[in-house]
């Protein structure tokens, strides 16, 4: 048996997606970025030559000596979902995979040359199959899609000009691009969310994983549509001071809510374009190579603009509003910001607006401030 052979199917009747391009699933913002660093000829090459600077060669050498690898005779079960995800995505290359011994479960996909991928005993402990087919599926996606290296590519950019941060306003600029570099990683998050559900073609099994690796293995005491519900009074409750919060907790972390992820990846599977997938039309590998950077540029700036418009989230409502040139501005930013009912039409609501900016007026600017 060869790594690059597939002579074993899936367990059942699952599509496959020959030639698939990860363009087909990878989240708009994701997909910009990545067209961009694909049309840079020989920037891989270039940086890979730079390679010895990092510690990959140290990292495989550790997962060799200290973990278990996946194979026919070690988690054999880990080693076919490995087999299916890469036959139904259409890898050519089957990873290497190690289990590595970890209360905590996570998994992740690592590498330049050739990627890794590493799971957790604590998630191996947790998911049931069909779960843990998706994180599979998961990180197989961050291979297809290249995330490994252009990860690898831009935390190497990042430790490189953290070490010119003495130069004046060098912190401005590396809080931007560490700022940058983790909303992509968040949105590469969720393609590969997308493509756990393209190989597990289960999406209740990928709403269960989300919630255990929340709430951990109690699922009987947790409902799917209860879980939904906490991702939408996330985005809508509150005022603008919860805005604020909600940007401040997500600006240092590398992967979206998981309640968020579930909204998100729901969505996206009552979405037509994953039923153009599931019925065999989607962008091929060949086809990469002409794919106009502008176009997806495009489209991620499309996809930032409905979100906007769609958000029930206040500042985002808001900002839409601005960007509509809705009227009263300084009366949206109060309300919103203080959480104050938007008032009753009519004389009494302008009398009752009258009231609150000549009580306000001395503290208004506080808060802005």
């Amino acid at each position: 048996m060869t790594d690059t052979g597939f002579e074993k199917v899936p367990a059942r009747d699952r599509r496959r997606f020959p030639g698939i391009s990860s363009r087909a699933y990878e989240h708009p913002a994701d997909r910009s970025a990545l067209v961009a660093l694909r049309k840079l000829s020989g920037f891989d090459t270039v940086f890979k030559a730079l390679s010895g600077l990092l510690p990959e060669r140290s990292l495989r050498l550790l997962f060799l000596s200290d973990s278990v690898r996946v194979g026919e005779t070690q988690f054999r079960h880990l080693h076919e979902m490995l087999r299916d995800a890469c036959y139904i995505l259409d890898l050519e290359k089957v990873p290497q995979m190690y289990v590595q011994q970890d209360p905590k479960p996570n998994a992740m996909c690592i590498g330049l040359d050739e990627p890794i991928i590493v799971v957790t005993t604590g998630l191996v402990e947790l998911l049931d199959e069909e779960e843990m087919r998706a994180v599979v599926g998961h990180e197989v996606g961050h291979a297809l899609s290249g995330h490994a290296v252009y990860r690898t590519v831009l935390l190497f950019l990042t430790n490189l000009a953290l070490k010119v941060a003495w130069i004046p306003l060098g912190t401005v600029a590396i809080t931007a691009i560490v700022t940058a570099l983790r909303e992509w990683f968040r949105k590469s998050e969720l393609s590969a969310d997308r493509a756990g559900l393209l190989v597990g073609q289960d999406v209740n099994a990928s709403m269960r994983g989300l919630m255990k690796i929340a709430g951990g293995n109690h699922l009987h005491e947790m409902n799917v549509d209860a879980f939904l519900a906490q991702a939408e009074e996330y985005e809508a409750s509150g005022d603008l001071r919860d805005s604020v919060l909600k940007i401040l907790n997500v600006l240092p972390r590398t992967h979206p809510f998981t309640t968020v992820r579930a909204a998100e990846l729901k969505k996206w599977s009552r979405n037509r374009d994953y039923q153009r997938i599931m019925d065999g039309h989607y962008p091929r590998r060949q086809e990469d190579k002409d794919t106009s950077v502008t176009d997806s540029f495009r489209q991620s700036a499309s996809h930032y603009a409905d979100s906007v418009r769609g958000s029930k989230d206040p500042l985002m409502k808001l900002v839409g509003d601005i960007a509509g040139g809705a009227g009263d501005l300084g009366g949206k930013l109060r309300d919103r910001f203080t959480g104050a009912a938007s008032g009753a039409s009519g004389a009494s609501g302008d009398a009752r607006g009258a009231k609150d900016a000549g009580e306000d007026g001395g503290t208004a600017t506080g808060p802005q401030g």
